[in-house]
């Protein structure tokens, strides 16, 4: 009788632990290796951070993922997720059709504008006219760089490209370019820093163009994820309508970050 129920018990509890690594699918997700407050950045002791860090959290929460963060150099992410390197990308990256090409996205999880910011003192719009004759700032493989060269580089501008976004406000701040264009919140951030409120404001937020700025930032997915993405649009959708959202954003910005 105790061997029966030993083997009852044991059976159980295999059971159990069936059911609950069945719960828990882990998944590598591909951040941008360097800062990208207040998205992203690595604490004093090297943990994560930010408003994109909590999204992640909540989302994997709710999903039942045990998300794994895995630092990855901008440039090279979306090769890391097409040979499978890394699961999925949670580092602001826009839904553009050209991205849709070779990889699958989420529903969109933010949508905020796109921004140039340039020296304290100087007068100039976020437009071709504006920028005209000047050096604007871009990261490399970003939205922002194809945007720039199109509107920008072919309208009189230089259009200079960083591996990082430090990089480009840093050469900014210490005057060796005019401008810098990014994301309106990125740019925010550093305006608020000692180093930006000390040198630059915003210019203004570029027109919009959808096939180049894209329709909101989503969850990047290697092509034929279904069950995967089914997941995560459920998860976002779930922490959207629970609260849980608005709750952790409340802590980074005064506006829906969500957009329109």
């Amino acid at each position: 009788m105790k061997t029966a129920l030993k083997t009852i018990a044991l059976a159980a509890a295999i059971g159990l632990a069936a059911i609950s690594g069945a719960s828990a699918q882990q998944v590598r997700v591909g951040f941008a290796a360097e800062p990208y407050p207040p998205f992203t950045s690595p604490d004093a002791s090297g943990n994560w951070e930010g408003w994109e860090v909590e999204f992640m959290k909540a989302m994997c929460a709710e999903a039942k993922l045990d998300c794994v963060i895995t630092p990855v150099a901008w440039d090279g992410i979306i090769p890391a997720l097409t040979s499978s390197k890394i699961d999925m990308i949670v580092g602001s990256m826009s839904i553009t059709p050209e991205r849709l090409q070779t990889i699958d996205f989420s529903d969109k999880y933010y949508n905020t504008p796109t921004a140039v910011i340039g020296p304290k003192g100087t007068d100039f719009e976020a437009t071709p006219e504006g920028l005209s004759g000047k050096t604007i700032g871009v990261q490399v493989a970003t939205i922002h760089q194809v945007y720039a060269a199109k509107y920008f580089g072919e309208n009189g501008a230089t259009v200079k490209e960083y591996q990082t976004q430090d990089e480009a406000n840093n050469d900014l701040a210490s005057g060796r370019i005019d401008a810098v264009q990014a994301d309106s919140i990125a740019l925010d951030a550093f305006l608020k820093s000692e180093q930006g409120a000390a040198c630059c404001d915003l210019k203004g937020n570029v027109k919009d163009d959808p096939e180049i700025l894209g329709a909101g930032v989503g969850v990047g997915l290697r092509k034929g994820e279904d069950e995967l993405k089914g997941k995560i649009n459920a998860a976002i959708k779930a922490i959207r309508e629970n609260g849980t959202y608005d709750e952790f954003s409340k802590k980074y910005f005064d506006f829906d970050i969500y957009g329109g």
